[in-house]
């Protein structure tokens, strides 16, 4: 069965299921190796393995967590961030809440939970984690640990000034239709490199945000 059988349940019960089933229950030990810098799981690069090597010439991917937040939904939803465009980097990009795990942080999750509460105002009482997806290296220099959470629709977010441009849902079930899932292509530091992109109405989901997507979907709902 994959995603794009209309007969999919998008609930809480079924997503409990997929999870227990199919997300580690703890952050990956490493994210890359430091001798050669290769991703041990996720990256910017797992539509180009011909430019993996790049990354043995990075310096140490910062430590950084991010929190997938599925919203309680009759069907489910996902919670996104839009940057915005007057960051420094990733201006105006679609993101999942969260940023560099630092030294008040106890762990990865402290860390996603953290920065969600101060990207967006959303508060840890209403995030319930379930679980962890592959550790996910990017070309600018992270190695992300995603926190994949429920969270009681009830919120009320307050978005961080200067740093939040928005926050909005999308429907689980497109995020999780393979049919959504484009291949596309872009020069990047001189070279071709492809990457995932979801394109949703007005919002171009896309770079390590529909890469780490692309993880919930091969862990959940491809067979």
């Amino acid at each position: 069965m994959t995603a794009h059988d209309a007969t999919l349940e998008f609930t809480e019960a079924d997503f409990r299921v997929r999870a227990a089933r199919g997300l580690l229950p703890a952050p990956a030990d490493r994210l890359f190796d430091p001798r050669t810098g290769q991703a041990l799981g996720r990256s910017d690069w797992d539509l180009n393995k011909e430019l993996a090597a790049d990354l043995a010439a990075m310096d140490p991917a910062r430590p950084a967590a991010v929190l997938v937040p599925i919203v309680l939904r009759t069907e489910l939803t996902v919670l996104l961030t839009q940057r915005t465009d007057t960051l420094s980097s990733h201006a105006g990009q679609i993101a999942f809440p969260g940023g560099r795990i630092d030294g008040t942080d106890a762990d990865a999750k402290a860390a996603a939970l953290r920065e969600a509460h101060e990207e967006i105002g959303l508060e840890p009482d209403h995030v319930e984690p379930l679980g962890y997806l592959d550790g996910y290296r990017t070309g600018t220099g992270y190695g992300i640990t995603p926190l994949v959470a429920f969270v009681q629709p009830q919120f009320k977010l307050q978005l961080a000034p200067g740093e939040v441009a928005a926050a909005f849902e999308v429907p689980l079930r497109f995020l999780m239709t393979a049919n959504n899932h484009l291949q596309q292509e872009r020069e990047w530091r001189g070279r071709r490199r492809a990457f995932w992109a979801m394109p949703f109405g007005e919002r171009y989901i896309w770079g390590a945000t529909a890469g780490m997507l692309r993880n919930l979907f091969d862990r959940l709902y491809a067979s």
